[in-house]
């Protein structure tokens, strides 16, 4: 929290210093169709798409055998949490693509079908290279979820015109990944993807927006986030070494967030920041129900 406030608190400073510069101009939404800057949105996710498929293939896949096209039923590994990330994920890049549009000054209609849809796009083809690799397969189950997260904000912006409940992501280290680094990553920033136990998927749901009490902060959300805890492989099954059985079980969590996207500025950059924020719960007091163990409070939790 002392981090964040820092943080915020010397982007609030530079941005003052800086809010008629040219980088405020330049990132202040078009009124109408800036044509250049939808070019150069195109072109450059496009570039940045193919790439890393490229990229995934050479790096990535090219270490595993390759195999006939095929799917595979993984909906009951990891209890579910790779689902999750899938949903996060999809939603996450469905925003972003949506508000560059907007950026450029494109027709809400077409925001909604050529942005929103950019993460269901590109997990959908991530999958297709996990159809053709031996050691994986092609996934119903994720595309569901891909589907999910792009439904859940072009449901919210035909609904609302706003997003009311955003998803958002938090990470704790575990004692897991050193039992099981192959699996669930070696060092902080490959645990922040591969390790299941640690991460954390919030829906965060602003107050103001349902209740419409001015006593109530607009900025201020009420987040309900789903965890696992002891799981040292996809499904529950004996590992060599070990002759303890995995003790596996879900963690649901209520807790309170910040909307930084709701928070009042007249600065451009400062309010870009706050949207690439606003991907991140913001630690705050939580309480936790764990399927072995019952309630427990934690006074910050991440």
């Amino acid at each position: 929290m002392k981090r964040l406030f820092l943080i915020v608190y010397f982007l609030v400073v530079s941005t003052s210093l800086y809010s008629q510069s040219k980088m405020n101009a330049f990132l202040t939404p078009s009124d109408t169709l800036h044509k250049q800057r939808r070019n150069a949105i195109i072109m450059s996710e496009a570039s940045v798409v193919g790439l890393t498929l490229v990229g995934l293939n050479q790096l990535w896949y090219a270490d595993y055998e390759k195999s006939k096209f095929h799917t595979l039923d993984d909906n009951a590994e990891w209890l579910q949490m790779d689902k999750f990330g899938h949903v996060f994920t999809s939603y996450q890049m469905g925003r972003a693509g949506a508000e560059l549009l907007n950026w450029s000054g494109v027709r809400e209609k077409d925001q909604l079908l050529y942005g929103a849809t950019l993460g269901f796009g590109f997990l959908t083809a991530v999958e297709i290279l996990d159809g053709y690799s031996k050691e994986w397969g092609f996934s119903w189950g994720d595309v569901l979820a891909n589907a999910s997260g792009t439904g859940l904000y072009i449901g919210q912006e035909l609904l609302w015109k706003e997003q009311r409940i955003s998803l958002k992501y938090s990470f704790h280290r575990t004692k897991y990944a050193k039992q099981r680094p192959d699996k669930l990553g070696e060092g902080f920033l490959e645990e922040i993807l591969k390790d299941y136990n640690g991460q954390t998927y919030w829906f965060s749901a602003n107050l103001h927006s349902f209740v419409k009490n001015e006593k109530i902060p607009k900025w201020l959300n009420i987040a309900l986030g789903c965890g696992a805890d002891g799981m040292l492989t996809g499904i529950s099954e004996p590992i060599d070494g070990m002759s303890s059985p995995q003790q596996r079980a879900r963690q649901y969590y209520l807790s309170l967030d910040v909307d930084f996207t709701r928070i009042k500025t007249n600065s451009h950059l400062l309010k870009s920041v706050f949207s690439i924020l606003n991907v991140l719960k913001v630690p705050f007091p939580t309480l936790e129900f764990h399927d072995e163990s019952g309630f427990k409070f934690h006074p910050i939790y991440f």
